[in-house]
């Protein structure tokens, strides 16, 4: 399940991130309003969840823009505020859920797995490109009826390669993307990963290939075998 988390708290989401990804789920973090809708925009996601106090937009106002521009993906609204017109306005704007702060991990947890299985995208949990299949259930990579075992790094990588075929990504917008701007890794982490990934690829015998292309990034082509 694919997760978008918008917190301007930097430790707190990080304490997020960690929380999500313990329970096999991708996400991606952003810290203020305006980088939420954009990620919103342009990235595909089973569950939203939102903080309503946010530098630019606030949690509300993302909200608004969700439902009108005719995105179904639930929306979970995340916020000290604990006031009964708070958790009112927040429903009444579109959200499917409200949790105030402080929680408990396992309540979030059990939230945003049953928005999961409300959300359009969830029955996609598997996404293909050539003759490779990304099982987002298993964090399996299958060729016909042979399959690996995927970290959660490596099923990032993939999805989003897998998502957008042709594109070139740069190694910060991946080091970005997949491990966050508030990482301490050093940036040899990506290299090193698109290392395993194209392993398990070619032990698959896949007709998918991730390319280097000098001065530029990686994408995801298909080459036939």
């Amino acid at each position: 399940m694919r997760i978008l988390i918008a917190e301007d708290e930097i430790s707190t989401a990080k304490a997020l991130k960690v929380i999500m990804e313990k329970n096999k789920f991708s996400v991606d973090i952003v810290h203020d309003g305006d980088e939420a809708w954009s990620y919103v925009r342009t990235g595909s996601y089973e569950v939203i969840i939102l903080d309503i106090m946010m530098p630019g937009m606030s949690g509300l106002e993302v909200l608004a823009k969700i439902r009108e521009n005719k995105i179904n993906t639930p929306v979970l609204l995340l916020t000290a505020k604990s006031e009964v017109e708070d958790k009112v306005t927040g429903l009444e704007a579109g959200a499917d859920d409200y949790l105030a702060k402080p929680f408990a991990s396992s309540e979030l947890i059990a939230r945003v797995k049953a928005l999961g299985r409300r959300s359009e995208v969830y029955s996609d949990s598997v996404k293909s490109l050539g003759n490779v299949s990304l099982d987002g259930n298993r964090y399996e990579l299958r060729v016909g009826d042979n399959a690996v075992s995927l970290t959660n790094k490596e099923y990032q990588l993939l999805e989003l390669f897998i998502l957008h075929p042709g594109f070139v990504f740069s190694t910060e917008h991946l080091m970005e993307k997949i491990w966050g701007i508030d990482s301490e890794s050093d940036i040899d982490v990506v290299w090193t990963h698109i290392g395993f990934v194209r392993k398990k690829l070619k032990t698959l015998n896949a007709d998918v290939e991730i390319k280097t292309i000098r001065g530029a990034g990686y994408s995801l082509e298909v080459t036939g075998c």
